[in-house]
This record gives C-alpha cells, structure tokens and sequence, in this order.
C-alpha cells in the first residue's frame, strides 16, 4: 500500500521496483488529490487498486480484502 504522491519516488515507481523483486506482490495506491485529475494524467490504470483519502477503516479493511482475495 503506497500513497500516489510522495517526495522523490511516487507509487508506482516504488511498485515498479518492488515488482522486479516480488512479481506476484499485491499493490493498493492512495491519494487524497481527486480520481478524476488523477485519471486524467494517467497515473492511475483500469486494473490498479485503489483508495480515496481520507478513508474509513471500515472501507480499507474491504478495499484490502478485495486486492488480496482478487
């Protein structure tokens, strides 16, 4: 689980070199920067997993569920 946007490396470049390591690894990005502008410079593709921020328990424990059980 890695947030979108962070210093340095985003989300997926830390997904991108952890993959070279772990192939099958599961992977849940976050953000709290809106899913359409997200969508739109093409950071997000149709199959990654992801969770809009702020986030309850409860839905991270059901998004999590989801990304691991699929």
């Amino acid at each position: 689980m890695a947030d979108l946007v962070m210093p340095e490396m985003d989300g997926r470049q830390l997904a991108v070199n952890l993959l070279s390591h772990y192939s099958d690894l599961k992977r849940l990005f976050m953000s709290s920067y809106a899913t359409n502008v997200i969508g739109l410079h093409g950071v997000l593709d149709e199959e990654v997993h992801f969770i809009q921020k702020p986030f309850s328990m409860k839905d991270l424990g059901r998004k999590l569920r989801g990304v691991l059980e699929g």
